[in-house]
């Protein structure tokens, strides 16, 4: 199972370098068009999306969370933080497991 990046170019650049493969989307039709390639491949398993990218197809996203198992789609922050009003990946992972900030 492998995972796939899709977002800007820092953050695909970013996970590139650790060996994960990639897709840099500007607007909402390229990210419609890398989500439906992504979801058609059978070794894809777990999607990573940054928030900024997932937010201009948010409702695609969501009916396909609702409807599949597979692949997983993340959703995190890009270099400029989470979007404002969004919980922060540290806040969940504190909540998660106990920790009281």
């Amino acid at each position: 199972m492998q995972f796939h990046v899709i977002g800007d170019e820092n953050t695909v650049t970013g996970f590139r370098m650790i060996g994960l493969a990639g897709e840099i989307v500007e607007s909402g039709e390229e990210t419609r068009e890398a989500l439906r390639e992504a979801f058609s491949a059978d070794d894809i398993g777990i999607i990573i999306i940054t928030e900024r990218v997932a937010a201009q197809v948010q409702e695609e996203i969501d009916e396909y969370l609702f409807g599949h198992d597979f692949p997983l789609i993340i959703q995190i922050p890009d270099r400029e933080g989470p979007i404002e009003g969004r919980v922060s990946i540290r806040d969940m992972v504190n909540a998660a497991i106990g920790v009281k900030t």
